[in-house]
């Protein structure tokens, strides 16, 4: 009689161990923690009935949070990306570019028209962004030639005024450069000095000659 006992209480010891395991087990699913669990019945690691299914539950729970997660986030990188983009397009940066300017006339107002003209051009790209060179021979080099030096020269006018030379130092400034044929100095003998902010750097055999070779380079011509 005692020996039947105490086997039934062995057994009654196993099933209540077995059940403690089930409720861990039940418990880690719940919780999402694991799918793989001791079963301490038979002592092999596995996932056991209705236990490993809500672990397998909880960790699919967790897995859809992240998945939602996920989806925004890459919607949030890919709208984030997308305002990059346009801000990128936007921002391009504009070509350098290369331009000689044709001044072989000697009226006042279409001279200074022209200055006009290269300062627009500066503003529009930037100073960075240009490197413009003004090509003056026969008529044209009245613009730098000051006014009161007209008188021994064979030139019929004398542009380089206050106003004149104001807008001349200020393109200067930005990087323009005023080559001056040398041709039409000898030819209508004027001398260099009497040439505003004149340096023989930018002295030309000839006027036309350059305008050839700068658009050989790659300069685009423009005539104001």
């Amino acid at each position: 009689m005692k020996r039947a006992t105490a086997a039934l209480g062995a057994v009654l010891a196993l099933v209540g161990l077995h059940g403690t395991a089930s409720a861990m087990n039940g418990m880690a699913g719940m919780s999402g923690m694991g799918a793989t669990t001791i079963n301490v019945y038979s002592g092999q690691p596995g996932m056991g009935g209705m236990s490993g299914m809500s672990g397998m539950s909880g960790m699919s729970g967790m897995g859809g949070m992240s998945g939602m997660g996920g989806m925004s986030g890459m919607s949030g990188m890919s709208g984030m990306g997308g305002m990059a983009g346009m801000s990128g397009m936007a921002a391009q940066a504009i070509p350098r570019q290369k331009v000689v300017y044709h001044i072989n006339g000697d009226d006042a107002r279409l001279q200074s028209l022209a200055l006009g003209n290269m300062q627009n051009h500066i503003n529009a790209i930037g100073k960075d962004n240009i490197d413009l060179k003004v090509v003056l021979h026969g008529d044209g080099v009245a613009l730098l030639l000051y006014p009161d030096a007209l008188a021994k020269t064979k030139m019929k006018a004398a542009n380089a005024t206050e106003e004149t030379q104001s807008k001349i130092a200020g393109l200067k400034q930005l990087g323009v450069q005023f080559q001056v044929c040398a041709t039409t100095l000898k030819s209508r003998n004027v001398d260099a000095k009497d040439l505003y902010d004149f340096d023989q750097k930018d002295l030309v055999p000839s006027g036309v000659a350059q305008l050839g070779i700068l658009q050989s380079q790659g300069f685009a011509y423009v005539k104001p």
